[in-house]
């Protein structure tokens, strides 16, 4: 029998897309079940399924009314109420007293929660990620978990779910799954490892959200890490190192079923550690990804349009369709706009919410020949990314040698404190040998670094790439202790040798610079200062002077608010670096600590050019 299965992942910002549920999705359709994939506010949720369900009930009262283009108006009615307001929004003369009637029943359902009473879910599959979004974490569950006809059909996994099961199962009622679906049977009696199944990308084009990363195959070839750094996570959710996970069978998958993917981005924790390095290394050349590899993208129209006829996730490729003919306008010629527009008018191409798979089979004589047309099969070149980084303890010649030969931009090798320089400076330099010039790491603060740690890796970063001729991108990540309860609902945990004032110095650099640290000297010397001692004095600046930093430098205030802070004896710096360290700043008595202080209390001029 045929399950109505949906998927949530909670309404953060995140760069992936869910890989563990886009596993579950082909799990479920292996199975012949329905698969839903929602992202998005839980109430958003229940308006959007309550307004479709309303459409079709007005659409038998009163079927010649448009009521798919007043669904975001029924949305309103529903959510705020039936006022005479909200009906004369509708913009519907005569509107019979039975659709009124309808209306206003939703209305009261909607404000007296009647969606859960008949929920109509047979399972509900929900992820996690971050401990920082514990909060909205589980107030997506609590909500979901009442759409589905049985609490025991309430899947939750992935990394917050992981690392603190007990507090999540207290909070939702819900125990959660530990790690990875990588046994075979964890939600049924099938010994299907649903880990090692292909990822249904078609999911994604279900849901408005775009992630930043959204060209590429997304897969492991390693599970685990070798390592076990008190500052990680890996260790409580992928215990078991694997070494080597099959590749190539899944890209193929993809390629037949949702088309080829520009770049191949591996999640692997700790790929140098395994046995089957070099064999790794071979099969991702095998799969299309040797040095100077180019792609030609795929023809998504036609693709999606096999995958309608062949009754694949119709929901989803049906609304890839319409994003399409969003775009195609762009590509045509004034006489092809000319031909074609009539027919976007009369089927409303270019709003979502009329589409439906009978549109788009029946036009597909029209379109077919435009998107082939205008399929642009410009060949660019590929990339492979280690994204979680590669570790400089395990580099050897052999294995980069080996790293150069598929198209591997940027290399990351992490460079977690400043005493792993050597090991870190080691493998830079062999990268450089073999040809790897895009480089990228990160840069862990706040952990059990002094700031002045991050700022010298930093510039070896820059001196390195100088004298080497390569690019080395640097990402500082600030640490946070994401077993730690204490700190699950925000990310305000401060390393031992920091303090509030200095990481949202690095904050207030790092926004500015977009995460990054550019490579090039200039942009690094404006950002982070020239040396040591002009970053500790940005550790300490005003906010607003480093945010406007020019501005402030320009106008001579910067100056004035660092000579009155050398003008203080010793016992008031330690005074006034004790405030300074809280970022927070009330009157003192002392008029020369006062003066001081006066300056971090100037609001950020917005319309100066930020640093």
């Amino acid at each position: 029998m045929q399950k109505k299965i949906l998927l949530v992942e909670p309404d953060y910002k995140n760069k992936y897309p869910p890989m563990g549920l886009m596993k579950i999705s082909t799990y479920h359709k292996l199975l012949g079940d329905d698969v839903f994939f929602y992202k998005g506010k839980p109430i958003d949720f229940v308006l959007n399924e309550m307004a479709l369900d309303l459409i079709k009930v007005l659409t038998n009262i009163q079927p010649q009314i448009d009521w798919i283009g007043k669904k975001q108006k029924l949305i309103v009615l529903i959510k705020r109420g039936a006022t005479a307001r909200n009906f004369a929004d509708l913009d519907i003369e005569n509107l019979p007293p039975l659709a009124t009637t309808v209306i206003k029943e939703y209305s009261a359902n909607f404000k007296r929660k009647s969606y859960f009473k008949n929920p109509q879910w047979d399972r509900i599959c929900i992820t996690t990620l971050f401990t920082f979004y514990w909060q909205k974490t589980i107030d997506t569950i609590n909500f979901f978990k009442k759409l589905c006809k049985d609490p025991n059909e309430v899947k939750v996994g992935g990394i917050a779910s992981s690392v603190d099961p007990i507090a999540l199962e207290e909070e939702t009622g819900i125990k959660p799954h530990i790690g990875l679906l990588d046994k075979g049977g964890e939600y049924d009696d099938n010994n299907i490892i649903i880990d090692r199944l292909p990822l249904d990308y078609s999911i994604l084009d279900e849901i408005d959200y775009e992630y930043p990363v959204h060209d590429g195959y997304y897969a492991y070839t390693t599970r685990g890490c070798v390592n076990h750094c008190p500052f990680c996570v890996v260790p409580e959710i992928e215990p078991n190192y694997i070494c080597y996970i099959p590749l190539k069978e899944n890209i193929n998958y993809t390629n037949t079923h949702f088309g080829e993917k520009k770049n191949l981005l591996l999640l692997d924790n700790n790929v140098l550690a395994s046995k089957d390095f070099f064999s790794i290394i071979d099969e991702i050349k095998e799969s299309g990804f040797s040095k100077g590899s180019v792609f030609s993208s795929p023809n998504s129209y036609s693709i999606a349009v096999k995958e309608i006829r062949d009754g694949v996730n119709i929901r989803g490729n049906v609304r890839l369709v319409f994003k399409l003919y969003k775009q195609l306008p762009q590509k045509l010629s004034s006489n092809e706009k000319d031909q074609i527009w009539e027919i976007y008018k009369k089927y409303n191409l270019l709003n979502l919410d009329y589409a439906n798979a009978t549109t788009v089979l029946e036009l597909d004589h029209l379109f077919s020949p435009l998107f082939q047309k205008h399929h642009k099969k410009n060949k660019v070149k590929r990339y492979v990314d280690f994204n979680q980084g590669v570790d400089a303890r395990l580099v050897t010649e052999e294995k980069m040698a080996k790293l150069s030969e598929i198209a591997i931009r940027p290399l990351r090798i992490a460079f977690d404190n400043w005493n792993l320089k050597s090991i870190y400076e080691k493998a830079i330099r062999l990268a450089a040998k073999y040809g790897i010039k895009s480089l990228s790491n990160y840069l862990l603060y706040n952990f059990q670094d002094y700031p002045i740690d991050l700022y010298k890796r930093m510039k070896f970063n820059i001196d390195l790439g100088m004298e080497l001729g390569v690019t080395i991108f640097s990402f500082p990540m600030k640490y946070h202790p994401v077993s730690d309860s204490r700190y699950f609902r925000n990310r305000n945990y401060i390393g031992i040798h920091w303090n509030k004032k200095y990481i949202r110095t690095i904050q207030i650099i790092l926004n500015a610079t977009k995460g990054k640290v550019s490579p090039h000297p200039d942009f690094f010397y404006e950002a982070f200062g020239h040396n040591e001692n002009e970053f500790a004095q940005l550790l300490i600046m005003p906010e607003s002077m480093i945010f406007n930093r020019n501005y402030y430098k320009l106008n001579g205030m910067r100056d004035e608010w660092w000579q009155s802070y050398q003008n203080l004896a010793q016992s008031q710096k330690q005074t006034v670096n004790s405030i300074i360290f809280t970022n927070k700043f009330p009157p003192s008595k002392d008029p020369d600590i006062e003066d001081v202080l006066s300056y971090y209390r100037i609001k950020t001029n917005c319309k100066a050019k930020p640093v």
